[in-house]
């Protein structure tokens, strides 16, 4: 394990402005976790599952609360800037810790472009119930036009199509043209993107004020929409429950876990906190218990009130109640969302740049991304760096590839989260923690819990179904070898229970997401294994001290 000393030292000398207290860090999760995954996201997941996908929010908030106490006592030990990172970077070692903050890029700025395109579509949603008609041409990607226009090139006759692919398609046909190209790009989540990129160089303060009333504002929306809803909910709609059974519930795993991201942010800003040691820990659980309840409430009032097949687009919440009729509130959300939305871009545009600062510290990045800016306070060339990474990006991308993509980086980043505590327990280093996670004796319960999951899911779909379903994913076979090798490991070393079931549930997880998604997430682990060992080695503090030694 890595002094921790250092890591404090590191602390102490940051230069940052302690400001923030528990409220603002429950915000600021709040802020995160609520973005587009409820204003966006949440309709092509009950697209899939149908009123069911209200239990695949149960279930990623279970895997979720599983990482986020592991998340929690290791902020009560480390209480510095770099979130999963530094946990690594403290248990299991330097690799371990660059390959995290690599693929923490995908977590916080692939994320992030996501929330620009979808605060993008409320826009200029927006801007057309004032009667501003926004050009199409600079408000869709490229991609997802040119796919559109050849849907609905080779529609069959007679063919039904949804109205966002047809109203795409002739996007991409008047499109203006230079040569063979047509010219189309998300403008407005470009500039969404500069502009909380200027807040949040300009200072902690500013964002924290910034974002608690945004958070406000956007609990008000969420109980605006449930309790309005709740009179239009028709219960027919929620028969049959699971339409797609649980395949279909399953297949909205990435968009679901994409709407619980962000409490691991609030440990970015542990050099901010008045006292990080014991607010953290506590922002973290409640940020995401009142982040789950509101996630299923809302669920199940939007497949109540109009039938889920009709959820497929980008704005589920004004889509439904202007589906019913009621425009005015359609309208309402479609305004506050624009809002609200930006709150969640505003967390992730301010967790990113202290990611990068910690890494600067350690000698595996420049040290310009840990340059502290000497009037704001803030880390200014990463704080740039962030907002170009996120802002081009956004205006050329689809959404549902960088929603996919951003699961995979996180979904790995909480695995190693877990997998640190049972080291981090080994060793006897959690002694120290001030939030220490319930001990339960996993010495016998994992292997039984293999056991018996083994004998329920044979009975239930026998060994056809379940060789055709290796077959399909052949990942799972990885999932059932890491639980076997779990159950071995805990009956030798005791380990504790909730940072297995952390690892399980989230790898189980990544099981759901396509080949593709795995293939992209290893290549730009090369790559970040290839900057690694050409740059952060050969600069590496703990590197130059080993050499010192020897």
């Amino acid at each position: 394990m890595i002094d921790l000393a250092s890591k404090k030292d590191d602390e102490d000398s940051s230069g940052l402005k302690r400001i923030l207290s528990l409220r603002d860090l429950t915000f600021f999760g709040i802020a995160a976790i609520i973005g587009a995954g409820i204003f966006s996201t949440i309709g092509r997941a009950s697209y899939d599952g149908g009123p069911a996908v209200s239990l695949l929010f149960l279930m990623v908030a279970v895997a979720c609360i599983f990482t986020a106490l592991c998340y929690a006592q290791f902020s009560s030990m480390i209480p510095v800037s770099g979130s999963a990172y530094t946990y690594a970077y403290a248990s299991l070692g330097e690799i371990f810790a660059w390959v995290i903050g690599w693929a923490l890029i995908l977590e916080y700025a692939v994320s992030n472009m996501v929330v620009a395109i979808s605060w993008s579509e409320y826009f200029t949603s927006m801007l057309q119930g004032f009667g501003i008609k926004w050009p199409d041409w600079l408000a869709i990607d490229a991609g997802s036009a040119s796919r559109a226009y050849e849907q609905v090139l080779h529609a069959k006759v007679g063919e039904h199509l949804p109205g966002n692919i047809i109203a795409a398609a002739k996007t991409y046909e008047t499109a203006p043209v230079i040569g063979n190209l047509h010219i189309l790009f998300d403008l407005p989540a470009g500039l969404i993107t500069v502009l909380i990129t200027a807040l949040v160089f300009v200072g902690i303060k500013e964002s924290k004020n910034v974002s608690n009333g945004l958070v406000i504002l956007k609990l008000g929306i969420i109980a605006l929409v449930i309790v309005a809803g709740a009179f239009f909910v028709k219960p027919e709609n929620w028969s049959p429950f699971a339409p797609n059974g649980v395949g279909g519930i399953l297949k909205g795993v990435a968009a679901v876990f994409f709407a619980f991201i962000g409490f691991d942010s609030i440990s970015t800003t542990a050099e901010e906190c008045k006292n990080p040691q014991r607010d953290m820990p506590r922002a973290m659980i409640y940020s995401l218990v009142v982040c789950t309840v509101l996630y299923i409430i809302i669920s199940l009032v939007l497949t109540g009130m109009v039938n889920y097949k009709e959820l497929r687009v980008d704005d589920p919440l004004a889509f439904v109640f202007g589906k019913i009729g009621m425009n005015f509130i359609a309208g309402v959300i479609s305004v506050s969302a624009v809002i609200a939305i930006t709150s969640a871009l505003l967390v992730y545009q301010i967790g990113q740049p202290r990611i990068w600062m910690t890494m600067s510290r350690d000698g595996l990045l420049g040290k310009k991304f840990g340059k502290i800016h000497p009037k704001y306070k803030t880390p200014s060339y990463s704080t740039i760096i962030t907002g170009i990474l996120v802002g081009l990006p956004a205006m050329f991308l689809d959404m549902q590839f960088v929603v996919d993509l951003t699961s995979v980086g996180t979904f790995f980043a909480f695995i190693m989260v877990c997998s640190g505590i049972l080291y981090l327990d080994y060793k006897g280093y959690s002694k120290t923690a001030k939030f220490k996670i319930p001990y339960i004796n996993g010495k016998y319960l994992i292997g039984i819990l293999l056991i018996a999951t083994g004998i329920i899911v044979y009975n239930k779909f026998g060994i056809t179904q379940i060789k055709e379903a290796i077959a399909e994913k052949p990942l799972l076979i990885v999932f059932i070898a890491v639980w076997a090798g779990l159950a071995i490991a805990a009956l030798k070393y005791k380990f504790s229970l909730i940072p297995i079931l952390g690892i399980l549930f989230n790898l189980y997880l990544m099981t759901e997401l396509g080949l593709s998604n795995w293939t992209m997430f290893l290549i730009w682990l090369a790559i970040g294994l290839v900057i690694y060992f050409t740059y952060g080695y050969k600069n590496s503090k703990l590197n130059k001290k080993y050499e010192q030694l020897v």
